[in-house]
């Protein structure tokens, strides 16, 4: 009987831990950060995205060994006159990626001046993801890889370029992000609570979706 009963506990289910994080991004208007999220979360790529009115919530997860990281994702409004709304959503966030198109050089100095905003004004410890969209524009580029990779790396950011036209990178970053999170601390509740990463023990409150699904 204690044989069973500790095959139930040491099943897969039981001993995966989910994390619950909050994830906004920031960036100058039409560099792609919707487009980005909706082929995260769904696996999908629409040339025509609507352009963000204030900020658009969408929710993934990734699975990481026996932890699953569950993503609160806050998707802002480029447009300038949205700009005063934005640290109410990158407040109390655990996780940030700013993006910038790599055929615009206007949208990486403007990502320079969140990544600044973020370290003045966001949680201590926030990642930050640096993340240089639409990839696919090789022959357009006017921000060199290796430029954005040293500010990257002075400054003390994960970076990647990525399109979220033909997916690449799109789901290595917010694994990248993923494995920055301090999942550790949420077998504290304690220290769960004022990282506001959540330990969900209870089966029922874990997402519908696959982990590992787009």
């Amino acid at each position: 009987m204690s044989s069973r009963g500790t095959s139930r506990v040491n099943g897969s289910l039981p001993q995966t831990k989910i994390c619950q994080f909050k994830l906004v991004l920031l960036g100058d208007m039409a560099v792609g950060k919707s487009s980005l999220v909706l082929r995260f979360v769904k696996g999908q790529f629409d040339e025509f995205q609507e352009t963000t009115i204030g900020a658009a919530f969408l929710a993934q997860s990734v699975c990481l060994d026996d932890t699953t990281v569950k993503f609160e994702i806050w998707d802002t409004a480029g447009q300038e006159r949205y700009h005063s709304l934005a640290p109410m959503y990158y407040r109390g966030a655990q996780a940030a990626i700013v993006v910038f198109d790599i055929t615009k050089p206007d949208t990486f100095e403007r990502a320079k001046a969140w990544v600044k905003e973020l370290q003045r004004q966001a949680s201590p410890n926030i990642v930050i993801a640096l993340a240089g969209n639409k990839a696919d524009l090789a022959e357009k580029r006017l921000v060199e890889y290796e430029e954005a990779q040293t500010y990257a790396e002075d400054t003390g950011l994960l970076f990647m370029e990525t399109s979220a036209k033909t997916a690449m990178n799109v789901n290595e970053l917010f694994l990248a992000i993923a494995k920055k999170m301090p999942k550790t601390d949420t077998q504290n509740p304690t220290h769960a609570a004022r990282h506001r990463g959540v330990n969900l023990q209870d089966p029922d409150a874990q997402s519908t979706r696959s982990c590992c699904g787009n």
